[in-house]
């Protein structure tokens, strides 16, 4: 199918593409390796889906969050076109079969985190697979410089070997030059197109404000913004104080953060899409994969650590192109607070090892094992257990993430799934040895199908035991049954944190932490730091201006409408104002005055704002030229 417009229309349902995605596309499908850099809710997915679906050949699409993998996995079969993810918490089985339908073409898209590349069977499968195209998405990832470095990233080229003339489109929302640079340098991209979108939003207003009382602004701004919004702050314990501030006032909220059970976060996520609740107070874990145009405002209560992470964020707001408002609120103890915070990001190498060691002795780990086995994790006990800081093991945690050596998933969910290890003939047989199970097997088969033996499928115990008129403790006790009896693989719903370890397990005291690049990053970060206090407390420039010239895109116009645009032309407007009063004072006592005069008068002004003021009182006929070129007031 080579009708571009028509797979868009059939697909995805828009008649037209936006700028730059049609050309990006064409690239690709000339076999140019090609860097998309599109605002957050550019439609960066569609110019990688696009292509793809127009080409044979299966899709391999690297992305460093579980969350993100799913929620485009779930759009994309929404299209009825067939997608599937492999990520850490996937038993061998699982991955085995996934990988199989990807290469009998059964699968249009396959989503793989970036650690996953470097796996034999990953790589042995991936050639047997008729790959049409490689799609990076999240690109920064690959760069030191980005504000969400992934070192596994850097697996991606030696992978891209593995497909020689398999053309790569790298994507991401946010890049400055150093990033756009690294990009093409990582990934091998010798000959690329660059397409980059400007990162200037006409219809977004932006604001800073310094508040003592913050709530009190939140407050008057959510009362002046009718609308649906979206309030960031950086704790958990914070969603929930500020929603119930904002309730007592009679706003409607609810709060969302990575630490509420699945059920919850999807309900008060879809309820917020639904329009049935107006605001919702949420850390960053909110707005993965929400597609929501009708925000709009977003306001960050606290001040996020890098402009990267404020410009996605603050994107949410006005997606349909209508007015909107990215507000940032903050006061002193906040500027002082970003840069503190850096220096708890990067705890000493002692506590990495410490807290390391901990998480093999946690799981019973031997050195040398549980590569890529993951774990529910509860970081409350475990630091209970081992004595630990809770904050301070968060840092760690999280700074072991980024040196490559685990994973932790916190908005995690997994339903339960299942999988026919035989085929029918063989489950027919098992059927008439074990009559009990007989009308069991036979609802499963009418509840999810023939998909049973090519592919795991998420199955719902609940639904099963309703349809079946059993406890769903028993449903649970037959699929454990025939699971150890090798008929079929059931997977239990996980709804915890997860933990995986991406490498074989080390010895803590030779765990080869790279401590320059630490150090490095560390730095870097405090400039970042240094960015996002700059963009709050300025008070001359231009906001859009400033988030441009950090992306690198200078000389663009004042926006005109955010806090310091418009501060600008209220005290243009004043000043003008007591111009045009000063004139008309001195015209009306000189009664009639030649413009050399005024001139004279005002020499102090500059003399474009002078004919300006001159202009406009001549045409608001307060005074007029009479016949021999005087300036008089009109009578």
């Amino acid at each position: 199918m080579n009708d571009l417009h028509a797979v868009l229309k059939q697909y995805w349902g828009y008649e037209n593409f936006r700028p730059f995605q049609e050309e990006a596309i064409r690239c690709v499908l000339n076999g140019i390796d090609t860097l998309v850099l599109l605002p957050t809710g550019g439609g960066k997915s569609i110019c990688f889906q696009v292509p793809a679906m127009a080409m044979e050949g299966i899709c391999i699409v690297v992305t460093p969050l579980i969350a993100l993998m799913k929620d485009q996995v779930e759009q994309l079969r929404k299209r009825n076109i067939p997608a599937a993810a492999i990520h850490s918490g996937m038993n061998k089985y699982e991955i085995d079969v996934t990988l199989d339908n990807c290469i009998h073409g059964i699968t249009k898209f396959l989503y793989v985190s970036p650690e996953r590349l470097r796996t034999d069977i990953m790589i042995v499968r991936a050639r047997q697979m008729k790959v049409c195209l490689l799609a990076i998405d999240e690109a920064h990832c690959i760069s030191a410089w980005g504000y969400d470095f992934r070192p596994s990233y850097l697996l991606i080229s030696d992978f891209r070997d593995q497909l020689p003339g398999v053309p790569v489109m790298a994507l991401t929302a946010t890049a400055t030059e150093e990033v756009r640079s690294d990009i093409l340098d990582k990934l091998k991209m010798k000959s690329a197109r660059v397409f980059k979108q400007s990162f200037a939003r006409a219809n977004l207003s932006y604001s800073t404000f310094m508040e003592e009382n913050k709530e009190r602004k939140l407050l008057q701004i959510l009362n002046n913004v009718q609308g649906t919004a979206i309030v960031y702050v950086k704790t958990r314990k914070r969603t929930k104080d500020i929603a119930d501030s904002l309730y007592r006032h009679g706003i409607s909220v609810l709060s969302y953060h990575a630490g509420l059970p699945f059920k919850d976060r999807n309900d008060r996520q879809a309820a917020w899409i639904k329009n049935q609740i107006r605001v919702m107070v949420a850390t960053n874990a909110f707005g993965m994969g929400i597609d929501k145009p009708d925000v709009r405002s977003v306001i960050h209560y606290d001040l996020p650590e890098n402009l990267e992470a404020y410009y996605q964020e603050a994107g949410r707001a006005g997606r349909d192109e209508k007015k909107a408002y990215a507000v940032a609120l903050f006061n002193k103890i906040d500027l002082e607070e970003l840069a503190e915070n850096v220096e708890r990001k990067y705890p000493p190498v002692e506590m990495l090892r410490r807290v390391y060691q901990a998480l093999a002795n946690y799981y019973k780990i031997p050195v040398g094992g549980a590569e890529f086995a993951s774990f529910s994790f509860d970081i409350q006990d475990f630091t209970g257990i081992f004595g630990l800081p809770l904050s301070e093991t968060h840092y760690t945690l999280k700074l072991l993430e980024e040196e490559g050596f685990i994973l932790l998933s916190e908005n995690f969910n997994d339903p339960a799934k299942l999988h026919f290890l035989v085929d029918n003939r063989q489950l027919y047989d098992f059927q008439i040895r074990y009559r009990e199970l007989d009308s069991f097997i036979k609802i499963l088969l009418r509840l999810y199908g023939g998909e049973l033996f090519t592919e795991y499928v998420k199955i719902s115990e609940s639904e099963i035991a309703q349809i079946y008129y059993a406890p769903q403790n028993e449903v649970i006790s037959k699929l454990k049954f025939m699971q150890e009896r090798d008929i079929l693989v059931y997977e239990p719903r996980r709804d915890k944190p997860q933990l995986s370890f991406l490498t074989p397990r080390y010895d803590a005291s030779l765990l080869p932490l790279n401590v320059v690049e630490i150090a490095k990053k560390k730095d870097r970060d405090k400039q970042k730091a240094k960015a996002v206090i700059n963009y709050a407390s300025h008070k001359e420039q231009c906001r859009t201006v400033l988030l441009l010239e950090y992306f690198n895109e200078f000389g663009a116009t004042p926006c005109g409408v955010c806090d310091v645009c418009l501060a600008n032309k209220k005290r243009e407007n004043s000043q003008n104002t007591e111009l045009s009063m000063a004139l008309i004072h001195f015209i009306q006592e000189k009664i009639n005055v030649s413009p050399r005069e005024i001139s004279l008068a005002f020499r102090e002004l500059p003399e474009k704002n002078l004919l300006e003021a001159l202009q406009k009182l001549v045409e608001e006929e307060i005074i007029h030229y009479n016949d021999v070129g005087q300036l008089a007031i009109i009578k």
